[in-house]
Order: C-alpha cells, then sequence, then structure tokens
C-alpha cells in the first residue's frame, strides 16, 4: 500500500477496504477515484454494517408499490389512482456541529426525496433526542435545531404535523434530529431515479456548486468524531426559497415525458446522484467538471464531485427534449446546464475537460464490502434486566398527588406546544388534527379520505431491551394511528446507534431491527423505505439505541377521525388492553410496567428492569378499537405511554378543560405500578354512556380485557384516596413544564 493512513482516514476507509479496492480495480485508485469510493463505500451510502441486517424486515404488502433501496423513498397505494410517497432521514451529526443549518438542510433533503419522484410533499413530522435541558450546552443544540426546522420547513409551506422530542443524558453533545416527510402523487406520474437510455443527457438543476459538506457521507456522518472546528466545513447552507422553486419545477416536469429519472443531490453529492442512477438504469454515465457551475473559484474535480452543497437535482433529459427542459426551468428562474450523458459502458467516467480524472466501473462503486458481526447479549445489560423492582419503595397514597404533577412537568411527558407553535401545521389547509395528539390526521382533497401520521421510538426501552424495545417502537406508533381511527399501512424508519464496530453496539442494532421485523410481521405493517445512522458517539460513548419509527394510516371516512380529548359530562371512561394492577390480574415477572419507565428515572434515578409486552393482545387491542370506532360510540381514544395511566387521563383532561371522576379504584398492586408503570397494549377511551353493551360485545369478540376507570365531568382529576387536583394545576405543570427548563439563565 503506497497511500498514507491519514488520507485513508480522510476518506474513512479502513486499509483493508482499500487493498479491496485496489484488487477489484486492478491498479490503485487516483485522488477524485479514492474521494468517490470513500464516499459511495461509506457507512452513511453504502450501508456496510446494517444491509444484511435490514434483510429481516418484512417489506411486501397489497399496496406497496416501491420498496426499501428500490427508490429515494417508498410507495403504497391508497386507491383512486393515487400514492403516497415517504421517507425518514437523519442529519445528526451535522446538527451536533451546526444546529440550525443541520437541522434545516435535513428538512430540505427529505423533501426533495420525496418531490424527486413526481410527488407533492403534503406533510413533515420530526423526532428529535436531546441531552437534559439544565445544561447550557444542549439548550443551545435544542433552540437550533428547532429554529432551523421551523425556518426551512414554513419557508416551504409544507406543514409540520407532528413529531416527537425525547430527552436523557445518553444525547448530550450527540442529538439525533430525524425528519420525516410524505407526499402524494398520481400512481402513473410516479418518476424513477435512473440514468438509462445511451445519449440521454444529464441536467444539474438548482444552486451552483461550492466546497460545503465535502466528506460529509464518508467522514462526518459515518464515523465518530470529536472536533467541532475540523467538523464545521462538512455542514452545508440551506435556501429553502430556491428549493421552493426547484419543487414546483420538478413537480410540473414530471407531468410530461420528457425526462427518464430525477434524483436530488444529498449525500456525497454528484458523486452518488450520477453513480446510483447508472445502477439503477443499468449503464453508465459520462460528465464533465468543467460544465458544473461553481460557486467558488479554483474548484478541483475532487470537490466538485464530493461538494454536499443543498438544493440541487441531477435530471436525465431525454435526447432531444433538453431544449424544452431548459425552458421550463428557465421560466422558474432555476440555473440548468448539461454536464454528461448517459453511456452503455456500465462506468463512471469524469472529466476535466479533456482530460480524464475518474474512470471506475459503476458495479464496483455501488458494492462496498458487507460486514456481519457476532455478537452476544452484554453481561451489563444482564445486570440491568434483572435488578429486583421490590427494592424500590412504593408510593404513599399521599404522594400521588405530587408524584404525577412532577411527572407532568418533566420534559418528556409536558407539553411540545413551545417546540410545534414555531411550525406552521395549518400549511395547505390540510390538518385535521394538528400536533399535541397521538397522531396527525390531515384531509385528502376532493376525496372522504384521510392520513393519519406518527413517529415514535423509546431509546431506553431499547437500551434495557433491543429486541422488545423495537417491537414497542412499532406496536406504539400502529396504537397511535389506530387511536385516531386510522389502518397503518406502511412504516419507513430511522434507526440511530453508536459504533458497530464495538460488540455491544452490534448487540443492540442487530436485536433492534429483530424486534422491528417481529411486530410488522405480527401486525402486517411493511417496512417501504428508512436510513441508518451510525457512529452516533460522544467521546466514546454511544447514545441509547433508538429506532424511529415513522408509519402512516388511511381513514376511509375523514369524518370518523378520532382524538385523545375527552368530549362531554357524564361520558364513561375505560382501559383497553392489558389486564389492569386495578384487577390484580396479569401480574408477574416485568408486568408491573416499571421497567424503563419515566417515573422509575425521575423519581428514583435508576434505568432498570425491562419492559414486555404480548403482541397478540396488542394487534387485538387495535382490532377492537378500530370497530369501536368505526361504530361511532367512541368519544376519545388515547394510548398509555410515558407516565402510565394516571398521565393518560390527565392529557385527555387537559386539551378541552374537562375533568375525570374515578370510581372506586380496588387498587390490588403497588401504587406506583397502577398509576405511573408503562404497561403495553392500553388504550385509555370515553364513549357514549349507553353504548356499553355495544363496546363490551366488540371486547369480548377480540378476547380484550375491559376495566371501567369512571367518567368524564368537573375540573378536577379525582381518583378517590389517591389523586385529587383541579385540572388548572395539572395544566399549570404540563404547559409550563418545558418552558421552564429553556427560560433557566445559560
Amino acid at each position: 500500500m503506497t497511500i498514507s493512513k491519514e488520507a485513508l482516514d480522510k476518506v474513512a476507509l479502513s486499509e483493508k477496504e482499500y487493498n479491496l479496492i485496489v484488487q477489484q480495480l486492478g491498479r490503485e485508485p487516483n485522488e477524485v477515484e479514492l474521494g468517490m469510493f470513500g464516499s459511495l463505500w461509506s457507512e452513511h451510502c453504502g450501508y456496510k454494517h446494517s444491509k444484511p441486517l435490514l434483510k429481516f424486515l418484512p417489506s411486501r404488502g397489497k399496496r406497496v408499490l416501491i420498496g426499501p433501496g428500490e427508490e429515494n423513498a417508498g410507495a403504497v397505494d391508497i386507491g383512486d389512482g393515487q400514492v403516497l410517497v415517504m421517507k425518514m432521514e437523519s442529519h445528526n451529526h451535522p446538527s451536533a456541529i451546526d444546529p440550525y443549518q443541520g437541522a434545516a438542510t435535513a428538512v430540505g433533503g427529505v423533501v426533495r426525496d420525496i418531490f424527486t419522484m413526481g410527488a407533492r410533499p403534503i406533510a413533515l413530522l420530526n423526532s428529535l433526542r436531546f441531552g437534559p435541558l439544565t445544561e447550557s450546552s444542549n439548550r443551545y443544540l435544542f433552540n437550533g435545531v428547532v429554529g432551523g426546522i421551523a425556518s426551512y420547513g414554513n419557508c416551504l409551506g409544507i406543514p409540520s404535523v407532528g413529531g416527537e422530542v425525547f430527552f436523557a443524558e445518553g444525547y448530550t453533545g450527540n442529538p439525533l434530529v430525524n425528519g420525516l416527510c410524505l407526499g402524494i402523487c398520481e400512481k402513473d406520474r410516479l418518476v424513477k431515479a435512473k440514468a438509462s437510455g445511451e445519449g440521454n443527457l444529464l441536467m444539474l438543476v438548482g444552486a451552483d456548486t461550492g466546497r460545503d459538506g465535502i466528506h460529509g457521507a464518508s467522514g462526518l456522518a459515518s464515523r465518530a468524531f470529536e472536533s467541532e472546528q475540523e467538523a464545521r466545513p462538512t455542514v452545508p447552507v440551506g435556501n429553502p426559497s430556491l428549493e421552493k422553486l426547484l419543487i414546483e419545477a420538478c413537480l410540473e416536469l414530471a407531468q410530461t415525458d420528457w425526462v427518464v429519472g430525477m434524483q436530488d443531490l444529498g449525500a456525497a453529492g454528484l458523486t452518488a446522484a450520477t453513480v446510483e442512477s447508472a445502477a439503477r438504469g443499468g449503464g453508465g454515465v459520462e460528465i464533465d467538471v468543467l460544465k458544473v457551475p461553481h460557486r467558488e473559484k479554483n474548484m478541483t474535480p475532487y470537490e466538485v464531485m464530493l461538494s454536499e452543497s443543498q438544493e440541487r437535482m441531477l435530471v436525465i433529459s431525454r435526447k432531444g427534449c433538453e431544449g424544452k427542459v431548459k425552458a421550463l426551468f428557465d421560466r422558474w428562474g432555476l440555473c440548468s446546464n448539461i454536464i454528461g450523458q448517459v453511456t452503455d459502458n456500465g462506468l463512471a467516467v469524469v472529466r476535466e475537460g479533456e482530460e480524464i480524472v475518474a474512470k471506475v466501473p459503476v458495479n464496483l462503486l455501488v458494492s462496498p464490502p458487507l460486514y456481519r458481526l457476532r455478537s452476544k447479549k452484554p453481561k451489563w445489560l444482564e445486570g440491568l434486566q434483572s435488578f429486583d423492582m421490590s427494592t424500590v419503595p412504593d408510593l404513599k397514597p399521599r404522594q400521588c398527588n405530587s408524584t404525577l404533577l412532577r411527572l407532568l412537568a418533566s420534559p418528556n411527558i409536558a407539553s411540545k406546544e413551545c417546540v410545534y407553535r414555531q411550525y406552521d401545521h395549518q400549511a395547505m389547509g390540510n390538518t385535521v388534527v394538528p400536533p399535541g395528539s397521538d397522531a396527525a390526521v390531515l384531509r385528502i382533497k376532493g376525496t372522504k379520505k384521510g392520513i393519519s401520521l406518527t413517529t415514535d421510538g423509546n431509546g431506553r426501552y431499547c437500551y434495557l431491551d433491543p429486541y422488545l424495545g423495537g417491537v414497542i417502537a412499532v406496536a406504539e406508533a400502529a396504537r397511535n394511528l389506530v387511536c385516531s381511527g386510522a389502518e397503518p399501512l406502511a412504516i419507513t424508519d430511522c434507526l440511530n446507534f453508536g459504533d458497530p464496530e464495538k460488540g455491544d453496539v452490534y448487540y443492540q442494532l442487530k436485536n433492534c431491527i429483530k424486534g422491528i421485523a417481529r411486530a410488522c410481521r405480527e401486525l402486517r405493517i411493511p417496512v417501504i423505505s428508512g436510513n441508518v445512522s451510525l457512529y452516533n458517539e460522544t467521546k466514546g460513548q454511544a447514545i441509547y439505541p433508538t429506532p424511529i419509527v415513522g408509519m402512516v394510516g388511511l381513514l376511509t371516512d375523514i369524518n370518523r377521525h378520532c382524538t385523545m380529548s375527552f368530549k362531554d359530562e357524564g361520558d364513561l371512561v375505560f382501559l383497553l388492553g392489558t389486564p389492569s394492577p386495578l384487577t390484580g390480574e396479569g401480574q408477574g415477572e416485568g408486568k408491573d410496567g416499571l421497567g424503563g419507565s419515566e417515573y422509575l428515572e425521575l423519581v428514583h434515578g435508576l434505568v432498570r428492569g425491562k419492559p414486555s409486552i404480548d403482541l397478540d393482545l396488542e394487534r387485538r387491542v387495535q382490532r377492537l378499537l378500530l370497530e369501536a370506532i368505526g361504530c361511532g360510540f367512541v368519544k376519545s381514544a388515547h394510548d398509555c405511554s410515558e407516565g402510565g395511566l394516571a398521565v393518560a387521563i390527565a392529557e385527555s383532561c387537559l386539551v378541552d378543560g374537562i375533568g375525570f371522576k374515578g370510581g372506586s379504584w380496588k387498587v390490588m398492586e403497588r401504587l406506583d405500578s397502577v398509576f405511573f408503570g408503562e404497561l403495553q397494549s392500553r388504550v385509555v377511551i370515553s364513549v357514549v354512556p349507553g353504548s356499553v353493551a355495544k363496546l363490551d360485545r366488540i371486547a369480548t369478540k377480540w378476547h380484550v380485557p375491559l376495566t371501567l376507570l369512571g367518567m368524564v365531568g368537573g375540573k378536577r382529576l379525582l381518583v378517590k384516596g389517591y389523586i385529587d387536583l383541579p385540572l388548572a394545576e395539572i395544566g399549570k405543570s404540563w404547559r409550563n413544564g418545558l418552558k421552564q427548563l429553556l427560560n433557566v439563565a445559560p
């Protein structure tokens, strides 16, 4: 090997990988070729450690049109000639370095994944993770990320309709910024991301190319980093006004037959866009970097090929149509230049005028080595899971009030209104249920149909049991959609983990994916797209294993949607699902819901135990709830998640300011388990009093436990002998919890 370790580190290639390149290429690569290999063989683009594991995920279904890896995003058929296109992406490392631009360009990138397929983006969601806001550095990251998302998304006029925010020490210095975009288009107007047809022309559209983002894929997103100063130049800068023009121009172009494909320029820039398009098309490409408009002087071919300047699109124009394509972009005020053509020789050829500066087989560039590592359960995990919960003192009845208020003020449970009020969630006029509920609901204009969207994932659960944590991420996302009255259709995911070369992290990655796959099979929900973000570590410490599940569901009648808020005095409140500690049924090891709970960490400072779930019961609970909502007698539905049963009831009270009167609860188990344990497969619903017999018949049909909790009414949350609080006091804790932390003086 004649290349230095420093040069290989620059492009995040190992010595073994470099030798493999030399062997397969038959010579040593030059500088441009090495940069191209480094980007396309990076973890971010090549999925070297995750691709063998992702095969576990089911991706087929009767509505699936495009599955994972086939195009920029997945697509599902919703009938009437329409399809939904969905993708989730991450921008974790860039956001740790420059939170505003990192988050802003996260929005821009995932939006381009959607409209490059000819679909109009109609909704955005985000899933965010930060360290505790008591630290000024985490507040800086939080404010920058939320500001970047709001600024870019609002400028595009795409509503940000939902998401989640979670705080834990493990995310200090390494925030997670996962963004989901959903689009809609006519089934026969889907555009492929392929470069095919010898002689067809490659057109670069949009922003000029600068030096921003170089090594973003191979460096920043594919290895752990420590030096902010070193990494800052790899964070690209966004221009949402330009992206808005690109959206409209590309969607207009998709209605013509002038192009054979479109591909956005994201990670690895021009290298990934041209080479991956050629791979999908089964041919080759030849480009001239001198024809690429430069924003900066004296840019080298290496810099042009690896730049990750934002708001750029690669359009593959049919030969003879390039004039019409250019005229369309001219009308939108967008720069467009022919930079090369499609070939049939299977090579990626890069020229600088007459000089060839790179010439590599396309198939070699898109075929990085795949790693399958051995893994076993870490010994430290055994210790966490075997924790004896009986050593934790139970609550006394007089402590229930204060504990509920404390949980409601916890940033993981408190209202996130101070976040989502910065987002325009009413843009386009389709939002029926805005942020703050279990799931967002949007209407599909011109039809009776609606769609429901959510994101979910609990890193604390996955830390304690990666497999069950993966299962629960899917189950809770589906439960949230069902609470809105929607039938779950498809998943896009974002898998956030530490360094996969470490045995503990690989074990987490492998088992989380297996858990997701198991839940998808049981609930019959396919994964149609996704993203993997690895090397999320700071100073050698990995984040919680955090798989985020984004899910879309379909409502056949938008007028039958359901929300979480109690509606009318006298409505009866029931608990569906897992046998309650109120009855003393179904209790046993891991069945108290305290393992990994918000209560256990907040009150006792412990992250111990393990979660549990019965997937068969989960499926039956969801079938029961969908049927009951369809019958029209369910007034509200809200799943029990962080904070447990008492928090779920409180949240259902607070939205519309109507109270709850509990019956005479016979507490058969620990008080903390009854009120704040996070048992899965549970939903709090309110129903019309005269519908109890119908509800009971449906519950019996699906073999789902049904527990009467009380009734809606008054201005207090009352459970005799345990909780008695005015809604005003509950609301103050819930609404001010997060805001007070953000107002702490730096």
